[in-house]
């Protein structure tokens, strides 16, 4: 059970904080249960959710190590361009990755997205609308934790995550 103050990844909200743990009574039980009530970082709402609640992922934020870890890892991640013409399989591709809420995951989504539109620039070619969408989520979802786990806003991710790469990349 997570203590007040904890930071956990909700689902595909993201990072939030756990702001209170109440009992409440929930509209088709009449007997009390408890519930987190949770305020997402990089959102404005509350999320009220049962404390036992098996259909959303909450899960621990990773740790500054483990951040620090996956950043290293990120020019040995080898992950394919998916092509697809047909948007609804694009999609249904991409959320596949993004449902995990997996921070792996999402680096493994985004960086052949950020290898497709390089080299559509390069062609002169727009990079499509699908594509587009869910680049700027997995970004969202994996900058806030990164962010969270850093003790960093979340627009000094990119930046931080590029020296990170450049100062492994003189080391060897």
């Amino acid at each position: 059970m997570y203590k007040v103050g904890d930071l956990v990844v909700y689902g595909n909200t993201g990072v939030c904080r756990v702001t209170e743990i109440a009992e409440r009574s929930p509209k088709e039980a009449g007997e009390e249960q408890l519930f987190y009530v949770l305020k997402p970082l990089y959102q404005n709402c509350t999320i009220f959710t049962p404390v036992n609640n098996p259909k959303v992922l909450m899960r621990p934020i990773i740790t500054r190590n483990e951040a620090e870890r996956l950043i290293d890892m990120i020019p040995a991640i080898h992950a394919e361009i998916y092509h697809c013409r047909i948007t609804n399989k694009l999609a249904e591709h991409y959320n596949e990755l993004l449902k995990t809420s997996d921070c792996l995951d999402l680096l493994k989504l985004c960086k052949p997205l950020y290898t497709k539109k390089r080299i559509l620039e390069k062609e002169n070619r727009k990079f499509g609308t699908v594509d587009e969408r869910f680049m700027k989520r997995a970004e969202e979802l994996l900058f806030g934790e990164l962010a969270a786990a850093l003790d960093i806003d979340k627009e000094q991710v990119p930046a931080y995550i590029a020296e990170r790469m450049g100062k492994k990349g003189r080391k060897g």
